[in-house]
């Protein structure tokens, strides 16, 4: 009779997605390869073999190990003032790894409370949040970028704070659907019979079923803050030295391309990988939990 029972139960949808996303290598490899890039940034300052300040104009230029005048204490080589590119590349993945969890952390609190406000009491709330989701998204997200980080200066918080600016409007999109939605189905008409007040409605009854649209859309965006990050690093705008940044190495070995191909080809490819592996573990994500790609 038990076993019968334990059968017979319902499965959550939480179960039902982590069993389908487990069941996806390919997200499964990338959420691993995600991973790594998270474990390696946080213990940077234990497997840094050097300060990725360190400067030395004597290893300018010194090419990989694997090369032909290598050195493995310097494994990835040295870049133009003959810093550490293997040290660099960790620290610089602790940069864009904390302005990603920041921006898109912030960013999606702010835009599901707007999405959330808009989408249920409609109105005049409605009209303010979503002619000001409209005017953001007719700006180019680059150009908006650039004209903001100049009028407040470069700078790590700076450039977390212009992402913020534009980057919540995901968010509140997606949530002010889903609770256009949600607001007409039969549970909310229920919690209103039984008088129960807007902010419990909008925070008890329809919060916890537009969150994960909500994971997905951060998921996803969080690789194009990564390129964000990295594109205003790459003009200057960004992260300023001595820190280290992925853009900004990208930047520093434009010079050579030809003679020193390691130091812009290395936080390229980390930017690559990084990206790509965000995008299809996200992909997978929505695969999983998106219920109407599981309708029969």
């Amino acid at each position: 009779m038990s076993a019968t029972i334990a059968e017979d139960a319902p499965v959550s949808p939480l179960r039902l997605g982590l069993d389908r996303f487990a069941g996806n290598r390919t997200a499964l490899v990338a959420a691993a390869l995600i991973m790594l890039f998270i474990l390696a940034a946080l213990a940077a300052p234990l497997i840094a073999p050097h300060d990725p300040a360190d400067a030395d104009l004597f290893r300018r230029l010194q090419p990989p190990a694997w090369q032909e005048g290598g050195d493995w204490a310097f494994p990835l080589g040295c870049d133009s003032l003959g810093r550490d590119m293997l040290s660099r590349l960790l620290y610089g993945a602790r940069v864009s790894l904390m302005v990603a969890a920041l921006v898109i952390g912030i960013a999606a609190v702010i835009g599901t409370l707007a999405g959330l406000a808009a989408g249920y009491l409609r109105g005049w709330t409605d009209t303010l949040i979503s002619r000001l989701v409209d005017t953001l998204l007719g700006f180019p997200y680059l150009v908006f970028a650039i004209g903001l980080m100049a009028m407040m200066g470069p700078g790590l918080h700076n450039i977390v704070l212009v992402l913020i600016y534009k980057e919540w409007v995901f968010s509140c999109r997606v949530v002010r659907g889903e609770t256009l939605a949600a607001r007409e189905q039969d549970y909310v008409e229920a919690a209103r019979a039984l008088g129960c007040g807007t902010r419990h409605i909008m925070l008890r009854e329809i919060l916890p079923n537009v969150l994960s649209p909500v994971l997905v859309v951060a998921t996803f965006r969080m690789a194009y803050v990564i390129i964000m990050e990295a594109s205003l690093s790459f003009l200057g705008l960004g992260v300023q030295p001595p820190t280290p940044s992925w853009g900004s190495m990208v930047s520093d070995g434009r010079e050579h391309l030809v003679d020193a191909w390691w130091v812009s080809t290395l936080p390229g490819l980390a930017i690559l990988a990084l990206v790509l592996s965000i995008n299809l573990a996200s992909q997978g994500l929505r695969d999983a939990f998106d219920p109407r790609l599981h309708q029969a």
